[in-house]
């Protein structure tokens, strides 16, 4: 797949890799229908599109809300003619232990995000996907191969995602379009610091050291773009997340007890 004149809908686009993918699609001549909630910031990523050499408009949407995702699909296609692509990226985190939460709500919303703003951005843009046999991608995460402690919600979330576009995949055999799941590992993006915490409320501030360890944000969109073009099925970007399912099927208490110790010497370091 190739990005000059294909109309691409992205979601979450006003920060971290969202932002930095709409750019470097901008770059290579797409048209962009935008979306996130924020619309200052997304009105700021259009025109840094635009300046970019791309096509793009903002389209405020709040993917938990299906007249939203309706919306925007309508306004892509109002603009663009068609969609070839569809990236699903909007999401939220949690970051707390279940055993002290106190908003049982976090779960609600970290699902309706990260699920079910997929599934509804997905089900209005299908009818189009088909038409231009295009690409369904979802950005998923590591978490949603494997249990990350204290990140109940998230992994639940990341889960349901994986086994519903792995579950679409199947279904639409022969219809030309193809989907991708992608799934990172730890970014250097501020989802930690916008992480709910056991209250319901934003936590404000990472628990990580952010520059230690973490993949940087242009890193993880150059491998986002290397997958697109390919159109694969899915992208699995580190070592350690190509290891994990094969050492769950083996070792499963040994990944257990790595990922208990990753939470302890890391979730809650605020050296």
């Amino acid at each position: 797949m190739t990005f000059l004149n294909k109309t691409i809908v992205l979601t979450g686009a006003s920060a971290g890799i969202g932002r930095s993918l709409a750019l470097m699609l901008a770059h290579q001549g797409a048209n962009l229908a935008l979306a996130a909630r924020n619309q200052t910031a997304l009105e700021d990523v259009v025109r840094a599109c635009t300046e970019a050499g791309g096509k793009a408009i903002a389209v405020p949407t709040d993917v938990t809300q299906p007249k939203d995702c309706q919306q925007l699909v309508e306004k892509a296609i109002a603009a663009f003619g068609q969609i070839d692509l569809l990236i699903n990226n909007a999401g939220i985190s949690m970051l707390t232990p279940f055993d002290q939460v106190t908003d049982l709500t976090i779960f609600e919303q970290v699902m309706q995000v990260n699920y079910l703003g997929a599934v509804y951005c997905t089900h209005f843009a299908l009818p189009h996907l088909k038409a231009s046999r295009g690409l369904l991608v979802a950005i998923s995460s590591l978490s949603g191969k494997t249990a990350v402690p204290t990140r109940s919600g998230y992994v639940a979330s990341k889960h349901a995602m994986q086994s519903f576009f792995d579950t679409l995949r199947i279904e639409l055999q022969g219809t030309g379009v193809d989907v991708l799941v992608i799934s990172p590992g730890f970014v250097a993006t501020d989802i930690r610091q916008r992480a709910l915490g056991a209250d319901g409320k934003t936590l404000g501030r990472s628990p990580r050291d952010e520059s230690q360890g973490n993949m940087s944000v242009d890193e993880c969109v150059r491998q986002i773009v290397w997958a697109i073009e390919r159109r694969k099925r899915e992208h699995l970007m580190t070592i350690k997340g190509k290891v994990i399912p094969w050492a769950k099927l083996l070792m499963p208490g040994f990944v257990d007890r790595i990922a208990a110790h990753a939470a302890h010497t890391k979730a809650f370091t605020d050296e």
